[in-house]
């Protein structure tokens, strides 16, 4: 029997059970990718990591990344998450401020801040590209949202290592009210080939610059908590539609409010580079056991 380190990690907050929680199994070299598959089924959250030895010398460690249905090449929560995780059992230790995890969207790079009130991890993100959709996407996109599209920042295809459907809602009380469809986003996510949909709008709040809602059933995942790939997509449609300066090259998101895990994002616009971040904690640790 096979018995790995496991943490239950909530991101993107410092207080237990809010944030978005990743499970995060240390050590997992002896792990075959379909059990890693079914692992991640099991756990039943958006995100389970696999923590192993890197495979190359310029990395700290390496990263699988699986949602309920798929392996991922890059996520933001599972990322943030998991390197607190790698700090904390000392599986891996940050030099200089600095960490590099390895993982199948490449080498990122990872900065470690050590502030009064715990350790701020930020990544920067894969390389985006955001291009628009086909005109014959947006009668299903609307029937799967239940409401008409703000066209003067047509909704865009926003690839950062996970592929997000980006639509601007103007305003977070729009966000908030959003009731979709969930087969109908099925169905667009298909068609789009993308892992979901992302919508936000600028917030009314004193805390954040926007508020933002992750939508990915053809995942397994209904709704997203607090989705650091969708707040990199949102910057990377922001900085498409030349609107950063409104927002500021610095600014936070917030999400997860409709389902009770209110979460904030760090989010940085420096040129091409966008760099998405935050805290984390650990909620759950123990070992799991494999036979």
């Amino acid at each position: 029997m096979q018995i790995l380190p496991f943490k239950q990690v909530d991101v993107f907050t410092q207080k237990p059970f809010w944030g978005n929680p990743v499970a995060v199994v240390i050590g997992a070299e002896c792990v075959e990718p379909a059990e890693m598959q079914r692992i991640a089924a099991w756990t039943n959250l958006s995100e389970t990591t696999f923590v192993l030895r890197p495979s190359s010398a310029n990395a700290d460690y390496r990263l699988r990344i699986f949602s309920p249905k798929q392996e991922l090449p890059f996520a933001g929560h599972p990322t943030i998450g998991s390197a607190h995780a790698v700090i904390e059992s000392g599986f891996a230790s940050p030099r200089e401020g600095k960490l590099r995890q390895e993982c199948l969207a490449g080498i990122l790079d990872l900065s470690v801040e050590i502030t009064e009130t715990g350790a701020k991890i930020m990544v920067q993100a894969p390389a985006a590209t955001a291009v628009r959709i086909s005109d014959e996407l947006l009668p299903l996109l609307i029937s799967a949202l239940g409401t008409p599209l703000m066209m003067n920042t047509p909704p865009l295809r926003v690839d950062v290592g996970v592929v997000w459907l980006l639509v601007n809602m103007e305003k977070a009380n729009a966000v908030a009210a959003l009731r979709p469809d969930m087969e109908a986003l099925v169905t667009i996510s298909n068609a789009a080939q993308v892992t979901g949909v992302t919508v936000f709008g600028r917030s009314d709040d004193q805390a954040s610059a926007v508020h933002v809602r992750s939508f990915a059933p053809a995942q397994g995942v209904p709704e997203d908590p607090v989705c650091g790939s969708g707040n990199a997509s949102v910057a990377a449609f922001l900085k498409h539609y030349d609107l950063i300066k409104q927002y500021g090259a610095r600014y936070y998101g917030r999400q997860g409010m409709q389902v009770g895990r209110d979460g904030q994002v760090a989010v940085s616009v420096d040129g091409e580079k966008i760099k998405i971040g935050g805290y984390a904690v650990t909620c759950v640790e123990g070992t799991l056991r494999l036979k």
